[in-house]
């Protein structure tokens, strides 16, 4: 993305540039809705078919025209025109119900708007104008389709790698663990943010698989040659996740760790023993685990291989997109409270604005529309407002040396100015303050660049920027507010939901594929209530209580885990469980049903600083069982008695 961007917005200014020396002179706006264009085209527009793709870019460069064209009409009517600004705002984000399309044209329409109330074009200049959308449109499609093209085979095979690199960081780590005799709580944060950085590979490779049931429907089973890669990354990172798990109760031999992360089958024999072997018996679980992660590291090696050179013939049709919902214009769905939501905070922040600035107050217009782009509740845009505050801030601080530093010096600048788009879209999804920081330098340098660079033109900035964000923290806390435990409440009901389904399953006998995608359903669950929760830990909360958040969290992960234990075993067996399993996945039911009814009260009970979760049964005998039992006991955790 960061390369696309920064791609588009070079070849479209330099395209711009060749016509204004060659044919014609082009007004600013046609250079400012270009780059302004550029950048949209290469973050909002997420169609997956480049036919598609170029359909939302034309629709959005029209769209793009309209807005400018009434900015323009309207610029001697400046109250009409912000009111009508407003109606823009509103009109965008209602675009959103009709999904991802709907999404990239209103981003189109409200940055057009926005750039023709900075730029101020004329009427005479409009024709002309039009220059720069139709460039950006073709520069982004040239480039997403034929330069940097998706490629799902290529970026498949580069996330089977990174699932293999992302346990070699695992097993690095456990290795210096095992070599050392010890382990410190810091080692163990580190290691849970190595499975982490492992589980975002897996999800990543997941997504490029056409192993869903829907995507599978019509096919016989000679045809689904995915599975067997699917369960081999699934192997990996269970594998992975209990040797972890086990290493932390009782570290292994450091020569076993090493003989895994080499791939040595003599070692790995050697420490784990095998069947019949007198010398060298099997050892405890923690070697068994070993075994099992060199094992599933092989066969992944293998599978992705053998796709290889089958060149990923089930890649051969992308995936089916999910069908759009219903269309709802009411007052029930969250989409159009957000985007009532949005309008005010955006009129809010224009009047505080115009108070301070008559020219420059859309930069808090912009600022309060932004920071609610996927936040979920009031507290994660508090979150966003904080991040993009801070991140301005630091921005415009080091920018402002580094702009004095080059003045008189252009080509550095432009090329320090171009690595900071880069940066920026780099970090979009990462770090919204990155983000906020690296836009903010690159601000700096082009005023520098045109010689508007003053101090008090960047302390306005902060300003306004500090005006947008209170505005749209006040908006989300005080009109139709979502409260973060509302969120976390429906993360919870997903989460139970998808634990009832995956043990339900296992009750029915299903197994094979449909226990793994159940389990992969309900690992992104507990993603998705990571996230949801992520406000009650954060610091900009005066009553927050970080380690019982985390603590709280620990014993969803932990649940998580053994339920694809179960999943695992089930995908193994694929037929009914035995009596004494299917006692434990009704007990576990009730359990889970006891905890689902009190939602996120879990997260405000007190907790022992002590682990999540501990074993000490056999992973390998009765594993269905011992999942089930594994995650009815971790849920009793939720709410300890006194």
């Amino acid at each position: 993305m960061g390369a696309r961007v920064t791609l588009t917005i070079l070849g479209s200014v330099a395209c711009l540039a060749a016509f204004h020396a060659a044919i014609m002179p082009l007004p600013p706006i046609a250079y400012g809705l270009a780059i302004i264009l550029s950048i949209e085209g290469g973050v909002a527009v997420r169609d997956r078919l480049p036919g598609d793709q170029l359909k939302t870019r034309l629709l959005g460069c029209l769209a793009s025209l309209a807005s400018v064209a009434t900015a323009a009409l309207l610029e001697d009517y400046r109250i009409v025109s912000d009111v009508v600004f407003l109606c823009v705002i509103l009109a965008a984000t209602l675009a959103r119900i009709y999904g991802p399309r709907g999404f990239a044209i209103g981003m189109f329409a409200f940055t057009s708007y926005f750039i023709g109330a900075y730029l101020r074009p004329q009427l005479a200049e409009l024709p002309l104008a039009a220059v720069g959308p139709l460039v950006a449109v073709i520069m982004g499609h040239v480039i997403r389709t034929y330069v940097l093209r998706d490629d799902r085979k290529r970026d498949l095979l580069h996330a089977l790698v990174a699932v293999q690199g992302r346990s070699d960081d695992v097993l690095a780590k456990l290795e210096l663990l095992a070599a050392a005799g010890r382990w410190t709580e810091a080692d163990r944060t580190e290691l849970r943010r190595r499975e982490e950085r492992l589980k975002d590979v897996v999800l990543m490779a997941e997504s490029y698989l056409p192993v869903s049931q829907e995507e599978r429907e019509g096919k016989g089973a000679d045809d689904d040659v995915a599975t067997p890669v699917a369960m081999a990354i699934f192997d990996v990172h269970l594998a992975a996740e209990s040797a972890l798990v086990l290493s932390l109760e009782s570290l292994p031999p450091a020569g076993l760790v090493e003989a895994v992360l080499n791939g040595d089958d003599a070692r790995v024999r050697y420490y784990t023993g095998e069947p019949g072997d007198e010398d060298h018996p099997p050892q405890s679980e923690s070697l068994r685990a070993f075994a099992w992660l060199h094992e599933a590291r092989r066969s992944l090696v293998k599978e992705v291989e053998k796709a290889r050179q089958e060149g990923f013939a089930f890649l051969a049709s992308l995936p089916q997109p999910p069908k759009p919902a219903a269309i709802d214009f009411s007052f029930k769905n969250p989409q159009v409270r957000a985007a009532l939501q949005i309008t005010l905070a955006s009129g809010i922040a224009m009047v505080f604005g115009l108070m301070l600035s008559r020219d420059r107050w859309f930069w808090s217009v912009l600022t309060a529309f932004l920071i609610f782009t996927n936040t979920k509740s009031r507290g994660d845009t508090a979150i966003r407002a904080i991040q993009r505050s801070i991140g301005t801030l630091l921005g415009i601080t080091i920018g402002l040396g580094l702009a004095t530093l080059l003045a008189g010096h252009p080509l550095p600048a432009m090329g320090l100015a171009a690595t900071g788009v880069f940066l920026a879209f780099y970090y979009l999804q990462a770090s919204y303050a990155m983000m906020s920081f690296f836009i903010s330098i690159v601000l700096c340098l082009i005023y520098g660049l045109i010689g508007q660079l003053t101090f008090d033109l960047l302390r306005l900035r902060i300003e306004e920027t500090l005006i947008g964000a209170a505005a749209g923290t006040a908006v989300a806390f005080l009109i139709f507010s979502a409260p973060t435990r509302s969120t976390v409440d429906l993360a919870l009901a997903r989460w139970y939901g998808s634990l009832r389904e995956l043990l339900e399953a296992g009750r029915a006998g299903g197994g094979g594929m449909q226990a793994i995608e159940l389990s992969r359903k309900l690992d992104a669950a507990y993603r998705e209530l990571t996230v949801a929760a992520r406000p009650l830990g954060s610091s900009w909360s005066l009553v927050t209580k970080p380690g019982r958040i985390r603590q709280t969290l620990a014993i969803f992960l932990a649940s998580t885990y053994w339920a694809r234990v179960f999943a695992r075993n089930l995908a193994l067996t694929g037929k009914t469980p035995e009596p004494e399993v299917l006692e434990a996945i009704e007990t576990t039911l009730k359990t889970a049903e006891r905890a689902a009814g009190r939602g996120s009260e879990c997260f405000s009970m007190p907790r022992q600083a002590r682990r999540a979760g501990g074993r000490h049964l056999p992973i390998f005998r009765h594993g269905s069982r011992l999942g089930v039992e594994m995650v009815g006991n971790l849920l009793d955790r939720l709410y300890p008695q006194p």
